[in-house]
């Protein structure tokens, strides 16, 4: 078995207390054990997602990185903690991420939302929300204080004496990200039978994103266009992580060193500039692109993939990424026309889903903004 791939027990593939509304055809994601969804940690979750006194000073929220307008992105080339420090990587979409195999950029060990939401609220480097042992205690009793909490804390977490536990804040937000399930755009629709729905254009652009030629399919496949997919029907789950040619700093196949992707957790010479593929659903608005920000549009990516990787002439970090030895065989370039770049960009545009950017489901609760 490829280490990379993992036998899953993903339990019961029909049980749940929630309601995900999901359409025809998609499965469930999967619900921890520790953990499992209910409407009343959703809402909790969602009131403390859009709350900046859950942080250090009281200036940031898991909103202020992740806009729904934006599919849960910054608009961005790197975010900024709430003590101003700048992150070495792109503010991820949090779109169905209940289905992301692994979470984050480029960490496999992170599979769980539970796991992950612990970095920004905790870390120390770089700081996020900057919660700290010396500021703890008086943000969760201004979470205490506010009386809107009592109710969502006790029927969120009926059988705990005090709900009032990070343990319990972490499962909330767990449980609100989990449930920004995104699955009605034009493409959708066109696929269960609505002919209308995309323009030709757009049908024109899927062939190609398909087709050999582009090969994008192969690592933004099936119904959450990305090849790090689980749920409830997954048997054998991969964790998969590529290179692209974003750099290859003086020919030898270097990342600037804050940022080598899965190098940094493994120290494996060959996982230098790997990264996740992530989901392409609402990919139009969520620029700017790749793990730095460092594309401003759709078309300056799908040229970059035609280029077969980027070629950097001058400065620190120069170096031909078409040429890295450490460049994932998929990305070898291709020939593609301005009309065929147009007929993609027309396709990834159509897997926006406008309902779900403005739903109030996962809006901010708070009038105005505490």
């Amino acid at each position: 078995m490829d280490e990379s791939e993992t036998r899953i027990d993903t339990g019961p593939t029909g049980v749940t207390a929630f309601a995900w509304g999901l359409p025809s055809g998609i499965p469930l994601p999967l619900e921890p054990a520790e953990n499992p969804m209910s409407e009343a940690k959703f809402q909790l979750g969602r009131h403390l997602f859009y709350d900046r006194r859950l942080s250090g000073n009281g200036s940031q929220s898991c909103s202020s990185c992740h806009r729904q307008s934006l599919a849960f992105t910054d608009g961005r080339a790197l975010p900024t903690g709430s003590t101003g420090q700048v992150l070495a990587r792109n503010a991820q979409s949090l779109v169905n991420n209940a289905y992301n195999a692994t979470l984050t950029w480029a960490n496999p060990s992170l599979t769980q939302l539970e796991q992950q939401i612990t970095i920004p609220l905790f870390s120390e480097d770089p700081v996020e929300h900057g919660i700290t042992d010396a500021n703890r205690d008086t943000i969760m009793q201004s979470l205490r204080d506010e009386p809107v909490y009592g109710s969502l804390f006790g029927e969120a977490f009926p059988e705990d004496r005090d709900p009032f536990t990070y343990t319990n804040v972490v499962r909330a937000l767990a449980s609100f990200v989990r449930g920004l399930n995104s699955f009605d755009s034009a493409f959708d629709r066109f696929q269960r039978g609505d002919s209308t729905a995309i323009s030709d254009a757009a049908r024109r652009g899927q062939q190609l994103f398909d087709g050999e030629r582009l090969e994008c399919f192969h690592c933004h496949a099936g119904y959450n266009f990305s090849d790090s997919t689980i749920d409830r029907t997954t048997f054998f789950i991969e964790r998969p992580f590529h290179n692209t040619g974003l750099f290859n700093i003086g020919g030898t196949g270097a990342f600037p060193e804050n940022n080598t992707g899965l190098f940094d957790i493994t120290g494996i010479a060959t996982d230098m500039g790997k990264f996740r593929a992530p989901t392409l659903r609402n990919i139009a608005v969520t620029a700017p692109y790749m793990h730095d920000g460092s594309m401003a549009t759709l078309e300056e990516v799908i040229r970059f993939y035609a280029a077969g990787g980027r070629n950097i002439t001058s400065g620190p970090h120069a170096g031909d990424g078409r040429l890295s030895p450490f460049k994932d065989s998929l990305t070898a370039g291709f020939t593609i026309s301005d009309d065929e770049i147009s007929d993609v960009r027309a396709f990834l545009e159509s897997l926006t889903d406008s309902g779900f950017l403005t739903h109030p489901r996962f809006s901010n609760p708070w009038t105005p903004s505490p």
